[in-house]
């Protein structure tokens, strides 16, 4: 299912099942969802564009003044760790997990454009990807993928 920051998609529905989620997953695995960890959460789904952690901690500032690097990355290890947000290598940025309920793989379709990242689970990919893994003898600890090229809305010229 496709996900889209243009004109018919309502983004606070995204922001506010992942805070929802992340509440009720970090209150049934007994960790905290802090304040700062929280916020940050919320800065990252602010929209579905890949955000750096200086972005971040810029952003974070009006919030929290003595926000530092340290309180950003700390923020971000454990958002990861609990799977609500994916790491993009390839940009050094930050994305919110739209299926953080449970383990996944990770397909991230990348804009050149607009920017927008698109998380896809990709089942068919992922168990290709696995038995190339398998037939190589090679035990992967995590598996992402990073696709840039131009989504649909930047694909689709202007109607008339």
């Amino acid at each position: 299912m496709p996900i889209s920051t243009h004109a018919e998609h309502d983004h606070q529905k995204c922001v506010n099942h992942a805070l929802t989620i992340a509440e009720h997953l970090c209150l049934k695995r007994g960790v905290q969802l802090t304040l700062i960890r929280h916020q940050v959460l919320a800065l990252i789904w602010e929209n579905h564009k890949a955000v750096k952690a200086y972005e971040l901690l810029e952003r974070l500032k009006p919030l929290k003044n003595a926000a530092k690097p340290a309180t950003v990355y700390r923020a971000l290890d454990f958002l990861i760790a609990q799977g609500l947000i994916h790491r993009i290598e390839s940009l050094n940025a930050f994305i919110g997990c739209r299926c953080s309920e449970h383990q996944h793989e990770q397909l991230l379709l990348i804009c050149k454009y607009c920017h927008e990242v698109e998380e896809r689970t990709a089942t068919n990919v992922m168990l290709a990807l696995s038995d190339e893994l398998k037939q190589a003898s090679f035990v992967a600890h995590s598996k992402a993928i990073e696709i840039h090229g131009i989504c649909r809305t930047c694909a689709t010229p202007p109607k008339a």
